[in-house]
């Protein structure tokens, strides 16, 4: 099953791959296979200077060795009662993110990945999210709304937990406001989760999401990569990149596990954007475009029924 899973993930990394080349038109992809020397390895793909992408990243990874005790509850999650020093894991996965060039075109995240350890516990996890420069409410609603057909395919009751359970993750706590509009978020998701799909419908629908993920962009895409804007959309674009690097080196989970099992530093932060910047106490001005996208970075927004 780990052979069928980890396969099931490189596919799906290749079928991502041809789908964002064919949006961005002018840039391709670059491949860097890498191995890890506890165990495992990957294949980073990186695209940039692009037509629609400045710099964007399709990564997939398997790695395995032993588990770092103080992981299983920081960086996993798990109250595992099993601390042994000869723990060990496996892990797979794909890891997107895309920064566009336009401020009017949102940044998008993507993972899907299995885990398992020595001692019999194993778990899918994974998401989308849309972080817009602007939120555009009709393409948030969108959004939303494939990301509940994807779920619903599969249980009734996945979106709304997972839409909130994303809400909640994509949180910058420091800043008291969302990344983005949000989308779905899942974790430890097994056959005994109250989910009760077996482990092959687990991975089927890590794979949907997966699948998910081109055609959604696709849309986002084709109704903003048109719209004009000038320096000080510009700006803005630099200073909710820099609210995308906050996050990611502060909270995000995936981060720190990947940098404290000694994966590829350079794989790890290709989730960085290629610019950003930070200015000390800005504050958009009052009725502004700037200043309507920030009143819609709160928890909790019912996307499908605005």
């Amino acid at each position: 099953m780990k052979e069928k899973i980890t396969e099931a993930l490189k596919s799906l990394q290749d079928r991502i791959c041809r789908g964002l080349e064919e949006i961005d038109v002018k840039a391709i992809f670059e491949e860097e296979i890498w191995t890890r020397n506890a165990g495992g390895g990957g294949r980073t793909r990186v695209i940039q200077d692009g037509n629609i992408l400045a710099k964007g990243g399709v990564n997939f990874s398997a790695v395995e060795g032993p588990m770092p005790a103080e992981l299983l509850k920081t960086s996993l999650g798990t109250d595992s009662s099993t601390n042994k020093e000869d723990l060990s894991f496996y892990a797979t996965g794909v890891s997107i993110v895309l920064h566009p060039n336009s401020p009017m075109v949102p940044i998008t995240h993507m993972n899907v990945r299995y885990f398992e350890m020595s001692n019999g516990e194993w778990w899918f996890g994974g998401g989308i999210d849309l972080t817009p420069h602007y939120v555009i409410p009709e393409l948030a609603k969108d959004f939303h709304l494939r990301m509940k057909a994807v779920c619903d395919r599969f249980n009734q009751d996945f979106h709304k937990r997972f839409k909130n359970w994303c809400d909640d993750y994509f949180y910058i706590k420091h800043r008291n406001e969302m990344r983005g509009i949000g989308g779905i978020f899942f974790d430890h998701l097994n056959s005994s989760d109250s989910s009760a799909l077996a482990k092959e419908q687990l991975l089927e629908f890590i794979i949907a999401v997966g699948d998910s993920f081109v055609p959604a962009y696709v849309y986002q895409v084709s109704k903003t990569k048109d719209l004009s804007f000038g320096e000080k959309e510009l700006y803005w674009q630099e200073l909710r990149r820099s609210r995308y690097v906050e996050f990611n080196l502060v909270w995000d989970r995936g981060t720190k596990f990947g940098l404290q099992t000694d994966g590829r530093t350079e794989s790890i932060l290709m989730s960085m954007p290629p610019t950003a910047a930070w200015a000390y106490n800005y504050q958009p001005e009052t009725g502004s475009r700037e200043a309507e996208t920030q009143q819609y970075l709160v928890k909790g927004i019912d996307w499908i029924s605005i």
